[in-house]
């Protein structure tokens, strides 16, 4: 269906493997294209309640972009270039859905940027995550230098970015870039069995829980005005309704996403 993506929807979770192996998954135009039009297939499947994202093969997630396609461009096509990949990465971050990051593996430049446009990440113990993009003489340009600023903060963040240093999992565990490190192998299913829970609870309250966290950085929205409109929502759902009379009841609520 992709001609860089493989997708697999079970259990309302929608796992996508970015699949160009030969090329540790590097970003292309191509897998933008992919992402984009899996993106709509995210947000208007009500099918799909959750998405992993993550690499093919053992050694990486995604080991950048493709430098090859754009060491020629112009100022104003590497703009573009750079407009095009934060704009897909803002519809990861703000999909109404979970989008779970599952680095196995190398993520470095575009695919450390990848990584932090989801919501939350989960690392295998190999993985490495960097922004080497200073020794090309350039600097991230899909979002990296906001989100690695947001997720661990200025100082460490600085000096990732400036030195173009890797850190392994367990620093990017102890720094906050990811949630848990475990065996390569058991990756997928730490994933499974966090949005398994997660795809248990009210899907408009969930969206809304990424809506009101996501206004916590953009500086056009009140994040409490965000908040007390999405409870106004909520407020309005069958779910909501549902929630309240089973807890009223002491059972376990079943939701419609309605």
């Amino acid at each position: 269906m992709y001609a860089t993506l493989l997708s697999t929807l079970e259990n309302g979770i929608l796992t996508i493997t970015i699949n160009r192996p030969d090329k540790l998954n590097a970003l292309n135009k191509q897998v933008f294209t992919d992402l984009n039009a899996v993106l709509d297939e995210i947000y208007s499947n009500p099918e799909i309640k959750s998405v992993i994202i993550t690499g093919s093969g053992q050694k990486a997630f995604v080991a950048g972009a493709d430098i090859s396609e754009f060491s020629s461009f112009t100022r104003e096509q590497s703009m573009a270039l750079a407009k095009g990949g934060q704009d897909t990465f803002l519809r990861i971050e703000n999909a109404p859905k979970p989008i779970l990051g599952c680095i196995n593996g190398f993520a470095l430049g575009g695919g450390c940027e990848l990584a932090m446009s989801c919501h939350f990440r989960i690392a295998s113990d190999n993985a490495k995550f960097g922004q080497p993009e200073v020794n090309l003489g350039l600097i991230p340009g899909y979002g990296g230098t906001q989100r690695l600023v947001q997720l661990i903060g200025k100082g460490r963040a600085l000096e990732l970015l400036m030195s173009a240093g890797m850190i392994d999992a367990n620093t990017a565990l102890q720094y906050g870039l990811v949630n848990y490190v475990v065996p390569q192998e058991e990756l997928l299913a730490k994933a499974k069995s966090i949005l398994e829970v997660i795809n248990s609870k009210a899907p408009v309250a969930v969206g809304k829980c990424i809506e009101a966290a996501n206004a916590v950085f953009d500086e056009t929205k009140n994040g409490y005005a965000v908040e007390v409109n999405g409870f106004g929502d909520c407020f309005d759902t069958a779910d909501m309704k549902e929630g309240t009379t089973a807890f009223l009841e002491k059972r376990k609520a079943v939701f419609t996403g309605k």
